[in-house]
């Protein structure tokens, strides 16, 4: 695995919000919306965390009709746990 992926992962992790939203994830596909239920922030604050965990590779985006739900992508999460 090479390091600049491993430095995207962890950069992606220290921040506790993208965290939150991680383990939202974890339990299935969510929407911007139903994501950014919990948080005192703005939509497009919660979009620019989506975007570094995107980047990442940590979660991933789906299509379905017009929404565009978010799930957890384990593997790079799994690439992380080894390292460490």
């Amino acid at each position: 695995m090479p390091i600049d992926r491993l430095s995207a992962t962890f950069a992606a992790l220290a921040d506790p919000t993208r965290r939150a939203i991680l383990a939202r994830l974890a339990s299935g596909e969510l929407s911007v919306t139903e994501l950014a239920e919990p948080f005192d922030m703005s939509q497009p604050a919660i979009s620019k965390h989506l975007k570094v965990l995107e980047r990442a590779g940590l979660i991933s985006m789906g299509q379905d009709a017009q929404r565009r739900p978010r799930r957890l992508e384990p593997k790079r999460l799994e690439e992380a746990v080894d390292w460490i």
